[in-house]
């Protein structure tokens, strides 16, 4: 397998469904996506490689609202800054899976 340009690339499903579908943007995805952004440079882990962008639709939102990044592919669920500042930091910046918010 060839080396990912990325250390860790993050994919936020942002999808907005027909009124009435349940989607990840019902519980304010995109705000969320935007944070990490915010404070993945903020942290300067742009730097070491650390990417954070919006997806279509990742059809999985049953477990929404949902994240995975890559290249390890582990998917988590969030609520709030509280849940996505627990990933940047166990997740991101020390290589460690945040199991109370995994997605199987």
């Amino acid at each position: 397998m060839a080396d990912s340009f990325y250390k860790y690339h993050v994919f936020f499903c942002t999808n907005q469904r027909a009124e009435g579908e349940s989607c990840c943007q019902d519980y304010n995805a995109l705000e969320l996506r935007n944070y990490m952004k915010q404070r993945t440079k903020e942290l300067n882990l742009i730097r070491e490689g650390v990417r954070a962008n919006t997806a279509g639709c990742l059809n999985r939102c049953k477990k929404g609202p949902v994240l995975v990044i890559y290249p390890e592919a582990v998917w988590y669920t969030f609520k709030d800054k509280a849940d996505i500042d627990e990933i940047i930091s166990e997740h991101l910046q020390n290589g460690r899976i945040v199991e109370r918010l995994r997605v199987e």
